[in-house]
């Protein structure tokens, strides 16, 4: 399921797709210049690393100008145009300031954006940044790009697989391929010939001095595709507070290799206690969403089994983000097929999530078992246990493809403030339980 799309008019009329994930102080991510974001939803690494940053922020993402859902086939893709997309996002979903992420060959944006704006951004964090686009035509990677071009104007199928590769050379699954597929559609061949010999006439030279909000420069040291570490450092020593931090490893994807390393150096510059550890999760009353595939056997014999498990685990990245929207917490660790585990602190909340995850199943072919329960939850080791959560899953087993089913605890504390209506379902026994559950039906009211 792709993020819920709204858009902001640039200043020259240009249309952004623009979306929010997540609550809390707002975080802007400016994505690197060829990404259309929202093609990269379902990518497991990636919904995770956005899940991670929607976990304490409400994460504000958008597709640069021609690329994904945003307005394509055009001529301007100055520093100036991206500078007024970024500006346009920032007053159509941030209120107030907010921190600003500024990735790779976003980063120019970002830190002109900075340094123009000072009472919007309270933190700016670059990820290997440059500010001059001339430092960025001298990179083995712009070198790469270019000795490309004709491929990408003959052949698009095999430069986005060329391009999907050497990114994530790294990716101890078919992640590459999955990023290729993403990226077909993101982007159209003379688009991003256009936008790649744009970048190389950025130039924010002149904001680096002008930057005042305290900034943090991530890179890795193996890492030499992207533009040379000295110009890294020289953005580190122009801006006036910015704190450099070399991590180890040779990964250019912050998703890959040691990501928690990036989380918490992020985390940590951000000033978050638990230095980028999972979200705390609820010990005491919670209400808790069991999620499972229906008929996965079937399912399976019928699609086999890598087909299943790709399926399953796009639908696995949707669902999570479907809760984080919903301000619950996934658990870690609980996958399709063992059952997605969420936790909650509303009924309505996790009520609604249970609905809007099993229209994602319907959409994803995967029809879902759907249970809610609320009840005494033990947290250890960022899991989840408890009498309340073998009942959730016992009452997920009862339901039908598609539906959700609660316990008489969660009607209770929902049937007032939910906007749906429950049908009795009588008394059940389940398994593992000692006295019989009252189970409902959740349907939407049209």
């Amino acid at each position: 399921m792709e993020p819920r799309i709204q858009y902001a008019k640039s200043a020259d009329g240009t249309r952004i797709a623009c979306w929010t994930m997540g609550a809390g102080k707002p975080m802007v991510y400016r994505p690197p210049m060829h990404w259309g974001e929202s093609a990269f939803w379902a990518v497991p690494e990636i919904a995770r690393w956005n899940e991670a940053l929607a976990s304490r922020r409400l994460l504000i993402r958008y597709d640069p100008r021609g690329t994904g859902h945003s307005q394509r086939g055009l001529e301007d893709y100055s520093l100036e145009a991206q500078v007024a997309d970024l500006e346009a996002v920032a007053d159509r979903l941030a209120r107030g300031a907010f921190d600003l992420f500024g990735m790779s060959q976003g980063s120019p944006v970002a830190i002109a954006f900075a340094a123009r704006h000072p009472e919007r951004v309270d933190r700016l964090i670059l990820w290997h940044p440059f500010s001059n686009g001339e430092e960025w035509a001298e990179s083995a990677q712009f070198k790469a790009l270019s000795s490309l071009r004709s491929m990408a104007e003959e052949n698009w199928d095999l430069y986005v697989r060329t391009i999907a590769a050497v990114n994530f050379a790294g990716a101890k699954t078919d992640m590459a391929s999955r990023v290729a597929e993403a990226l077909r559609h993101s982007v159209a061949p003379k688009d991003i010939l256009r936008i790649h010999q744009a970048y190389t006439n950025f130039n924010a030279d002149a904001c680096l001095s002008e930057v005042r909000a305290p900034t943090l420069i991530l890179m890795r040291r193996g890492v030499f595709e992207l533009v040379g570490q000295s110009e890294t450092m020289r953005v580190a020593a122009e801006i006036p507070e910015a704190h450099f931090v070399a991590l180890e490893g040779d990964e250019q994807s912050w998703v890959l290799g040691d990501a928690d390393s990036v989380l918490r150096a992020l985390w940590d510059f951000l000033g978050e206690e638990d230095k980028g550890e999972a979200p705390a999760l609820p010990s005491g009353t919670a209400v808790i969403l069991f999620a499972d595939i229906a008929n996965s056997t079937g399912l399976t014999e019928r699609l086999g089994d890598a087909a299943f498990r790709a399926k399953a685990r796009d639908l696995d990245a949707t669902l999570r983000t479907v809760i984080r929207e919903h301000t619950g917490t996934p658990i870690e660790g609980k996958l399709l097929g063992d059952g997605v585990l969420a936790v909650f602190t509303s009924a309505r909340q996790a009520i609604e999530a249970a609905l809007a995850c099993g229209h994602a199943g319907d959409d994803a072919g995967l029809p879902l078992h759907l249970g809610l329960h609320a009840g005494d939850v033990i947290r250890e080791d960022n899991n989840v246990y408890g009498g309340a959560v073998n009942i959730a899953s016992r009452i997920a087993g009862l339901s039908a493809a598609g539906e959700v089913l609660v316990s008489g605890t969660v009607r209770d504390l929902a049937r007032t403030s939910a906007g749906v209506s429950f049908e009795d379902r009588g008394e059940q026994s389940l398994k593992g339980v000692g006295e019989p559950v009252r189970v409902w039906s959740v349907s939407e009211v049209e």
